[in-house]
């Protein structure tokens, strides 16, 4: 396939577009700055692209967006995260909405934060959103593409888990502390953490690519998640080193504000039903599997 793909300097990105390269298929980036040698250049900020540049793909995949744990969320770093989102996702659909040559799907980014705080119970796709800054994120980043529908092309929103990778990402930053006896659970250490390795994320995602009966919303999560407690004790393990440094609730809003609330404290046991219900199998569905691995 000749496959289109904006944010692809991300974790998720650049290992999947190395991993489409593998499969065969040709991959082309929309990029920022000219200096990026082989990119298709846009402007989101500005709504400016070339129409002509995205005629003939058979799939546009969105990953672009700010990152959302990086640093404190001031209003203006919220403005960013929001809009980063949105006007991205809205130029790319307006686009194709034009195009003589339109692709066949268009895999865009979401999150489980789609869901807010869900404190009983599983969630899956047909969950309602819940509240919360990065509910609305999600919500907003999704509607985006509203003006595809009614169009013949088939939309994913991947409603991704928090992907585990010692690259980047919530293990990257957990690795120090843990490797130096650091560790420990985070408030009550009850709220679920609903994970996915980073190669069943790339997996899942090209999962999505080939089965044409998906479309709409789809949970990328490992099936299995785990307490927060659950998670401090297996990545202990691991490393083999103590987990007896708790952060209590106080002391997480104290260092991260707002952000705590929906991302460390908040909880959400999510089931990948529709991956599930379309054959995906899973590499690996257990954390201390994936935790081997990755480390």
């Amino acid at each position: 396939m000749k496959i289109l793909i904006a944010g692809s300097t991300g974790l998720i990105g650049s290992n999947l577009t190395s991993f489409l390269e593998s499969k065969g298929h040709q991959v082309f980036r929309l990029v920022r700055k000219e200096t990026d040698k082989g990119g298709i250049l846009w402007d989101p900020k500005n709504q400016s692209i070339d129409p002509q540049e995205l005629e003939g793909f058979d799939a546009v995949i969105n990953l672009a967006g700010e990152n959302i744990a990086g640093g404190r969320w001031t209003e203006a770093k919220k403005k960013r995260i929001l809009e980063s989102r949105v006007k991205s996702t809205r130029l790319l659909c307006e686009t194709i909405k034009k195009l003589q040559d339109p692709p066949k799907v268009l895999i865009n980014a979401s999150a489980l934060g789609y869901y807010g705080h869900v404190p009983k119970g599983t969630v899956t796709e047909s969950t309602p959103a819940g509240e919360g800054f990065l509910s609305h994120v999600c919500q907003e980043w999704e509607s985006a593409t509203e003006i595809l529908l009614g169009e013949e092309i088939r939309i994913v929103y991947l409603r991704t888990g928090i992907v585990l990778s010692p690259e980047g990402g919530a293990l990257k930053t957990m690795l120090l502390p843990f490797k130096l006896g650091l560790g420990g659970v985070v408030g009550s250490g009850k709220q679920f953490m609903s994970w996915i390795d980073i190669e069943d994320e790339i997996r899942a995602i090209y999962h999505c690519l080939k089965t044409e009966s998906l479309h709409g919303p789809v949970n990328l999560t490992a099936p299995n998640p785990v307490t927060n407690r659950e998670f401090t004790k297996t990545l202990g393990k691991v490393l083999s080193r103590p987990t007896f440094l708790p952060m209590p609730a106080f002391l997480a809003r104290l260092a991260f504000g707002e952000m705590a609330d929906e991302m460390l404290l908040a909880s959400a046991k999510i089931i990948p039903e529709k991956l599930q219900k379309t054959g995906y199998e899973f590499k690996y569905p257990e954390l201390e599997d994936s935790l081997k691995h990755l480390l």
